[in-house]
């Protein structure tokens, strides 16, 4: 068997312990597994057993498929003035946004479940060596990254708002205080289940111990989720969008999500431009690249395709029907976000997605994990909250992606960011296979955003060139360094016919790539 492969992600346990199974004689699903596992011990800031996520899926030998297994809603509502639901201020610095959380605000979790399906389709090596790492890991504790420090320094009120959260994420240095950079945190209890569910299976989660004590506590404390909530989640195996671009075919996350659609809608836009002919920075690429922006803000799902003669001039009416019927009727959640990209020698990707949304404050008593807090969306609830569909999957912006290139190259590759994912993922494609930049520098060029009127800039483009976007968006905000708030994008890459690795983490994001 031949040893060798590539790993993106979101901290260095994570990529490290991908990159030991892979090592090990593991494939890559095997590894973006291994990691899922692992970032919910490293990245607690941003992924949980209580979240969920997508698989992009892309076998050597197969077609690709993705796992959906993001939160569902629930079945049933339980009355407003009954529900543990109330909001916290997160303070980003240079901006406050309001989140809802409490018992009421968690949706039927898919992690646990995605786990298990798409190990049983897709894995080599037995489920308890993929939980062994983060077994490890949660016992004998992770240092917190500063990435993770800041994130949950951001949502400092969500993990404070009770004891048994402060008792997992609390300084042990600084009482009162939670976690920081450089502190170790350990999480015995999390370590403990995840062993037991190696062992028995995912209906310790929706149907055994778990399950029962989660409907318990949704019932006398205020939440809405019941045991046929847990009980009939299932994941939803999809067939990939994919769209063709320089000659590469390209696989991403399709409805009912948006990120996939509105990256496919952006591309179609720029299909009859000569967009290398710009070139990379320029002011007509910056021009011309938040035009494409703007107009794809009216494919949201809040906008409900209501500028249909630029939708039809540029996308295919099937896909805009697509559009339509798989997305509008789905809550969406924009919500923070890690990934995982891996790339094995026989050429199997996998490119996964997972969020926990902020976290309810909810941690599973004995497992020492918390809930996720999806029905606090805002978006989700435009009529005002506890209005959302019930039984429904809910929607995501997350946009795991796996690019097949002529040639045999193959990269894996997605983005955090929230709205910012998009956006995000489509620049970086466009600077792999319109520029043909290398991985790192497709990753860490400079990024625009455009949305609600207003042109966002990293630094690093030609002040001259900037100056004359200004002069056509001109309510634009420069910069001064390079930003979480453009995503971050871990990409992995193999070369045709098994040639060589390459893989790159998102410096915006504390992102660790990993060769072996």
């Amino acid at each position: 068997m031949t040893i060798g492969g590539a790993i993106a992600a979101g901290h260095h346990e994570t990529a490290g312990i991908a990159a030991d199974v892979l090592a090990d004689g593991g494939n890559a699903f095997d590894a973006a597994l291994a990691a899922m596992c692992a970032a919910c011990v490293a990245e607690p800031a941003l992924a949980s057993l209580g979240g969920g996520g997508f698989l992009l899926a892309l076998p050597a030998d197969g077609r690709p498929v993705v796992y959906d297994f993001f939160p569902q809603t629930p079945r049933r509502f339980r009355p407003e003035n009954a529900c543990d639901f109330f909001p916290i201020v997160a303070d980003f610095g240079t901006v406050q946004q309001e989140f809802h959380i409490g018992m009421g605000s968690i949706a039927t979790p898919g992690l646990v479940r995605g786990l298990f399906d798409a190990h049983a389709d897709l894995g080599r090596m037995p489920m308890r060596r993929l939980v062994e790492p983060a077994v490890a890991l949660a016992r004998s504790g992770t240092h917190i990254s500063p990435m993770q420090a800041f994130v949950l320094g951001v949502i400092g009120p969500i993990f404070k708002s009770n004891a048994a959260s402060m008792a997992l994420f609390g300084s042990r240095d600084r009482p009162g205080e939670l976690i920081g950079d450089g502190e170790v945190l350990s999480l015995p209890e999390m370590a403990d289940a995840l062993e037991v569910m190696a062992i028995e299976g995912a209906d310790l989660f929706y149907r055994g111990e778990i399950a029962r004590v989660i409907i318990d506590d949704c019932a006398s404390q205020g939440g809405h989720l019941d045991g046929d909530d847990l009980a009939s989640y299932a994941v939803e195996r999809r067939r990939p969008l994919a769209i063709d671009l320089d000659g590469a075919r390209i696989h991403v996350n399709p409805p009912p999500s948006l990120g996939g659609i509105l990256i496919a809608f952006a591309l179609e836009m720029l299909r009859e431009i000569d967009v290398a002919g710009l070139g990379f920075g320029s002011d007509a690429y910056l021009k011309q690249l938040a035009r494409v922006m703007e107009v794809t803000n009216h494919a949201r799902v809040e906008s409900g395709l209501q500028d249909n003669r630029v939708a039809d001039a540029v996308l295919d009416p099937a896909l805009i029907a697509a559009y339509r019927a798989a997305v509008r009727d789905h809550p969406t959640v924009t919500r923070g976000t890690t990934h995982i990209s891996v790339i094995d020698s026989a050429g199997n990707a996998a490119a996964l997605s997972l969020s926990n949304g902020e976290g309810s404050g909810y941690i599973v008593p004995g497992a020492g994990f918390m809930l996720n807090n999806m029905l606090g969306e805002e978006d989700i609830n435009p009529h005002g909250f506890h209005r959302w569909p019930a039984d429904t999957r809910m929607s995501s912006m997350m946009a795991p992606m796996v690019v097949a290139e002529a040639d045999g190259t193959v990269a894996a590759l997605g983005s955090g960011g929230s709205n910012r994912i998009r956006t995000a993922i489509l620049q970086v494609v466009l600077n792999l296979l319109t520029f043909r930049a290398p991985l790192a520098e497709a990753v860490a060029r400079p990024r625009i955003h455009f949305e609600n009127g207003h042109l966002d800039v990293e630094p690093g483009f030609d002040e001259a060139a900037v100056d004359a976007a200004a002069e056509t968006f001109p309510d634009l905000k420069r910069w001064d360094a390079l930003n979480m708030f453009f995503g971050g994008v871990h990409a992995a890459r193999r070369a045709p016919r098994g040639q060589g690795f390459d893989a790159a983490g998102d410096p915006r994001r504390d992102g660790v790539g990993r060769v072996i």
